[in-house]
């Protein structure tokens, strides 16, 4: 109040007190149809056995003794460092006797054979694949195209080249022709008495294609096959 003569405020505070008329609500009450009633259901008494672990004895240190373990040990110690020796060799001499042609002697004979012989010429053997294993067939075939031209001609030299297709390794293949070559040389010899001097068997592997089919390339089997052949030439006579 403005004529308070107190310091302190709240000694000249009023309070004003004013009259609320009272507030009523109603709620619904819903009456039960029968009385709460309790009934007892007994529950069966389960039991359960566990095992538990218990510490009967404290953890503790033990020291235990070990007896010492002996062993021989062979040790090769180098007495001296190593050196270089000179040693001389006397040589030796040894003489020998050797024999030189002063003259040739005797007549050189020229054999005619036909020109399309010194270039390869197919034969056709049907090879199985990975396999340098002459077929019934295939010594037929050897011994209608080779042997009357290793007959006729005795003293031609006859290269036998083989070949493959493009799968399989460049090595692997190179060694399969080799051995398909040789095949045909041996069958030669061991059959047909042919001079091993005469022949010439040569692995190409799969240097010398003969179509598109290289590495990588999708070919089918019969363009292969064409790549896996057995040629020879006449190359000296």
């Amino acid at each position: 109040m403005p004529d308070c003569e107190s310091s302190d405020p709240n000694d000249c505070r009023v309070w004003c007190y004013k009259k609320s008329p009272p507030v009523f609500d109603f709620y619904k009450v819903q009456q039960l149809d029968k009385d709460v009633d309790v009934s007892k259901t007994p529950i069966e008494e389960k039991t359960k056995t566990y095992t538990k672990k218990v510490v009967t004895k404290k953890a503790w240190v033990e020291e235990v003794e070990i007896p010492a373990q002996y062993a021989t040990i062979t040790k090769t110690v180098l007495k001296k460092d190593a050196w270089v020796e000179t040693i001389k060799v006397d040589a030796e001499y040894k003489t020998v006797t050797k024999e030189v042609l002063e003259k040739k002697g005797g007549l050189t004979q020229w054999k005619a054979v036909a020109c399309e012989l010194t270039d390869y010429n197919l034969i056709p053997i049907n090879w199985n694949l990975n396999s340098a294993t002459l077929t019934p067939n295939a010594k037929k075939i050897i011994e209608e195209y080779l042997v009357p031209i290793l007959t006729e001609n005795p003293d031609v030299v006859v290269e036998i080249a083989s070949h493959t297709d493009s799968r399989n390794t460049k090595k692997y293949n190179q060694n399969l022709s080799e051995r398909r070559a040789r095949a045909v040389v041996d069958y030669l010899i061991a059959e047909h008495g042919v001079n091993a001097s005469r022949l010439v068997a040569k692995g190409y592997g799969e240097t010398k294609l003969l179509n598109r089919c290289s590495d990588g390339v999708v070919c089918t089997e019969r363009e292969h096959r064409q790549n896996r052949r057995t040629e020879f030439r006449i190359i000296s006579q």
